[in-house]
């Protein structure tokens, strides 16, 4: 199944949408507040300044024409404000550049008349410029910008970035509270594939839908168990009452059959069931297992010596004597053993006409690659998924009739139980390359 490069796991996915609706939200309450506060803050300013023109106004008429002079160029020095004479050539700026400066523009005119001129610079000097008359006499005021500014970043900054770290933690924190039960549930999946029934799940949990779920999976968890135990018990059962009859079948045809050509073949027709019910036994074993370091030279050493007929299989192997695996000897010679069998049957080399196995080990980080390869005809690349599927044969080249198709089910079944993996896959120059994956122990 293939899975998109971009996909994201649940827990990122909840935090991004999450982190996302709140910064957001964030991000509107601050505009709103700018807007609920610039309205206000533009009308007040216009009144201030209003009312300073008005005083300034008020003083100047109640003085006469030579104090009046006195007065503007006393007025003129000052530094936060000052009124200056209004000559014919000035050249000035409009004041209005945004909603704010046009609703304090407006305010001024509202109060002062409409022929206000409101300016942002005089003669290339900034500052807040109000044009107004005495008599028939113009004058400005200039005050400082900064005294009609709206709230600037640098007070609304540090909250903003407040409130982001906030939405940042919390859009975790919840991401993490929605999905913990959801990777919990997946964990407790994961070991039910690998054979572990007895995991469980809290049936205590206060959300009502996640404690639904946990008991139905509970449930789930116990009636596999329950299966697989009556699964196990009437496979071993079978294959126990079936060599019985398959006894007395070999003693009859030894004692009854006078023709040796049928006599042989009906031995190894009895053979043959004899094999298959091993392979029974073989999948039905319980899957605990105790791991503990072993030598894989010498056990691959042990499981060649088994197979040890130059008719029919001849094996090769390169394993260097240091290497160790965390394993169960017993369970991991079945897996060689399995994997010889699936080569002597399948295997042949179209050269020699027997089953010729390459076996070889590497290291790879923690973990040790044991490769067995044969020189048969392969097997088609879209069946390679499949031979591990318990009962599943595949086609005519690698298919024998004596065969019960449990061989690679069992492998796979064995490596699980022991943490380990099953590669397959053709070879270059033809044949099925089985790669078993264990991991390591110091030697």
């Amino acid at each position: 199944m293939s899975v998109s490069k971009l996909a994201l796991s649940l827990f990122w996915r909840t935090f991004f949408l999450l982190a996302m609706l709140l910064a957001g939200g964030v991000f509107a309450w601050v505009q709103t507040f700018r807007a609920l506060e610039a309205e206000p803050r533009a009308l007040q300013s216009a009144q201030q300044l209003a009312s300073l023109v008005n005083l300034t106004r008020s003083a100047l008429l109640q003085t006469d024409g030579i104090n009046r002079i006195a007065m503007v160029k006393t007025m003129s020095d000052e530094d936060t404000v000052k009124v200056l004479p209004r000559e014919k050539g000035d050249r000035w700026q409009a004041y209005e550049s945004d909603t704010f400066t046009r609703s304090i523009a407006d305010g001024l005119r509202a109060q002062l008349g409409p022929g206000t001129v409101v300016a942002k610079s005089v003669n290339d000097q900034a500052g807040l410029w109000v044009g107004f008359n005495i008599d028939t006499d113009p004058f400005w005021l200039r005050t400082d910008l900064a005294r009609v500014q709206p709230v600037s970043l640098e007070i609304w900054g540090p909250w903003v970035a407040i409130a982001l770290i906030a939405t940042i933690l919390g859009s975790a924190a919840i991401a993490r509270l929605i999905n913990e039960p959801l990777r919990e549930l997946s964990s407790a999946a994961s070991r039910i594939r690998e054979g572990e029934y007895d995991s469980r799940l809290d049936e205590n949990t206060r959300t009502s839908e996640i404690r639904e779920v946990n008991m139905g999976f509970n449930r789930m968890a116990r009636e596999l168990a329950k299966v697989d135990e009556d699964r196990a018990v009437m496979l071993a059962g079978i294959s126990h009452d079936l060599r019985t009859p398959l006894a007395r079948l070999r003693l009859e045809a030894e004692m009854s059959v006078h023709d040796e050509e049928a006599r042989r073949n009906m031995a190894l027709d009895i053979d043959q069931l004899d094999a298959i019910i091993d392979k029974f036994l073989d999948y039905s074993r319980p899957g605990e297992v105790m791991l503990e370091p072993v030598p894989l030279a010498l056990l691959v050493e042990r499981e060649i010596n088994a197979f040890r007929n130059p008719e029919q299989i001849r094996i090769q192997a390169q394993v260097p004597g240091d290497l160790m695996v965390l394993a169960d000897d017993t369970e991991l010679g079945r897996v060689l053993q399995n994997l010889f069998e699936n080569a002597r049957r399948y295997g042949l080399s179209a050269a020699s006409g027997m089953a010729e196995v390459e076996v070889s080990a590497e290291r790879a980080g923690a973990f040790v690659n044991i490769r067995v390869r044969d020189h048969g005809a392969g097997v088609p690349p879209e069946k390679l998924a499949q031979l591990t599927t318990p009962f599943f044969r595949g086609d005519t080249a690698r298919t024998a009739a004596t065969g019960a198709g449990l061989g690679l089910a069992i492998v796979e079944k064995a490596l699980q139980r022991m943490g380990g993996s099953l590669e397959l896959q053709n070879a270059p120059g033809g044949g099925l390359l089985a790669i078993v994956q264990m991991r390591r122990t110091a030697a």
